[in-house]
């Protein structure tokens, strides 16, 4: 009992430790970045207002959401804060600016997020084509992948196909190098991640597992994870030379040997130091490899940050 008590006391030590690192870290350098004073006029249509024939794929800061489709999972007050990452349904999301959801799904095609469940996969693709309908030169990258512990769907690549076909852009490595423009009407990158079904081929309409990577970090402690999280970016290509989606995610994730372990007050000590760690990317001169940048509980202030890069390098600014 008393080793479990002493060690629950360095963990807290060790989290208001790290979390001391990360604001001091804020105060000493600062949240200026090229674009930082940036914001959009309108967060729906932010790829339209910066516009299709000059924003390369490969150029873009794509703001994403962890774990999008949470907003109303488990059973609201019980087990709803162990789980839910997001407060936002995902066309509010899309409307705030958000453009990369990461979707989890069960064998039934019910949403999850580990064992506990919300809607049916049907309520996002609804979503999804509210905002598509909504809205003309907006691209989105959709990643739905099978959940831990779970099953593949039967026969999902079907369903998804009937249902989004006609926005579909197929998986190809010449992507990366066009244009919003060259791609329009063609408005999804759709990349399937089934965990025991065959991955999608060159060609399919989903782009496989291969075609979005990152370095997930399970940790809670804020100032590790923003470390590995620039050690990681820095060992990728830059953006100009990568055939794949490489995301960086502004978060952390509740431990069970903690005894803090909802998911907001836990992702919370990272949560608003986005722009201090694009401000860094530039300080360690990996800047030129940021590209899905995604975080809990998305904001406008979080939009706007990876709006602002992306205009800074439209216009030649870094």
């Amino acid at each position: 009992m008393g080793s479990e008590v002493s060690k629950q006391i360095q963990r807290r030590k060790a989290v208001s430790m790290e979390k001391q690192m990360l604001f001091d870290l804020n105060e000493n350098c600062g949240e200026t970045f090229p674009g930082c004073d940036y914001r959009p006029t309108d967060r729906k249509n932010w790829m339209a207002s910066l516009g299709p024939k000059d924003l390369h794929i490969n150029n873009i800061v794509w703001p994403g959401t962890h774990n999008s489709a949470t907003d109303r999972i488990g059973i609201p007050c019980i087990s709803r804060p162990f789980a839910q990452c997001q407060t936002l349904s995902v066309y509010q999301q899309l409307a705030l600016g958000t453009r990369v959801l990461d979707i989890r799904i069960n064998e039934n095609n019910r949403v999850c997020h580990g064992i506990l469940l919300t809607y049916n996969i049907d309520v996002v693709i609804n979503d999804v084509k509210k905002f598509l309908f909504k809205t003309t030169s907006e691209v989105i990258i959709l990643e739905i992948r099978t959940e831990y512990g779970h099953r593949d769907p039967p026969e999902f690549e079907d369903y998804l196909e009937e249902k989004l076909s006609m926005y579909l852009i197929h998986q190809d490595d010449y992507v990366f190098g066009k244009t919003i423009a060259e791609l329009l009407p063609k408005r999804i990158i759709c990349v399937w991640k089934p965990r025991n079904s065959p991955q999608p081929k060159p060609g399919s309409p989903f782009c496989s597992a291969e075609y979005l990577k990152d370095n997930w970090i399970d940790t809670d402690l804020p100032s590790t994870k923003f470390d590995s999280n620039l050690k990681y970016l820095s060992d990728q290509a830059p953006v100009s030379s990568r055939y794949f989606f490489y995301r960086v995610e502004n978060t952390v994730t509740a431990q069970p040997d903690n005894p803090v372990v909802c998911v907001r007050p836990v992702t919370g000590r990272i949560h608003g130091y986005a722009r201090l760690f694009i401000n860094r990317c530039f300080a360690e001169g990996c800047a030129n490899r940021l590209q899905v940048f995604s975080t809990d509980f998305i904001g406008e202030d979080f939009v706007d940050a990876c709006v602002g890069l992306t205009h800074a390098r439209v216009h030649g600014e870094c």
